[in-house]
């Protein structure tokens, strides 16, 4: 419950369905191999892990797209791929309206055993992308609004809206990943 002096909002929690995309991206296979590269030297150039809701042995930075060119790849081809997904959710071509997708926000996190991430969502990000490097059998899925879980594969690319809730329970093995936060921004040059 929140204020601004006048008038009170509320959160409510109301069964409203969201769509949420699941996608295969061995096809995709070298911009993964990139990634997991990014992340290794990530881990060495930058070994501190970014304070977060993640509970992981290693996160890195928030925007390590900018850190290490080995992620462009695959930040381009969930741009791809989110664009899509914005089509499916409006039935309208975002380059119709002026407008693309971006990646702001993108981190690499390493799980082991044990390790887990704070129930959370990614406001106000549009899209929220979690890419599976690695997902050891029997590792912890990822629960989406506190009861819907999904089991990760390797090569596997999960998007949904970033205010959807999601959360990692405590992990049973490796567990590699690549989020990020993608944002629709406008494309034409407003008129002088």
């Amino acid at each position: 419950m929140a204020t601004d002096g006048n008038v009170t909002i509320t959160k409510t929690f109301i069964n409203a369905q969201l769509p949420v995309f699941i996608c295969d991206l061995s096809p995709l296979q070298d911009a993964l191999d990139q990634a997991s590269q990014a992340v290794k030297e990530l881990q060495l150039s930058h070994p501190a892990s970014t304070p977060s809701n993640v509970k992981a042995v290693y996160m890195s930075p928030w925007k390590s797209h900018t850190l290490n060119a080995k992620l462009t790849p695959l930040c381009t081809a969930v741009t791809n791929l989110a664009r899509l997904g914005a089509q499916g959710i409006s039935g309208s071509d975002l380059a119709a309206l002026n407008m693309s997708m971006a990646v702001m926000d993108c981190w690499g996190a390493v799980y082991q055993s044990g390790d887990s991430a704070l129930r959370h969502n990614h406001f106000p990000a549009d899209f929220a992308a979690v890419v599976y490097l690695e997902a050891e059998a029997g590792c912890a899925p990822l629960i989406l609004s506190g009861h819907a879980p999904v089991q990760p594969r390797p090569g596997m690319l999960l998007l949904f809206p970033g205010i959807l809730d999601h959360e990692v329970p405590a992990n049973d093995g490796r567990r590699v990943v690549v989020a990020m936060n993608l944002y629709k921004k406008t494309t034409f040059a407003p008129s002088a």
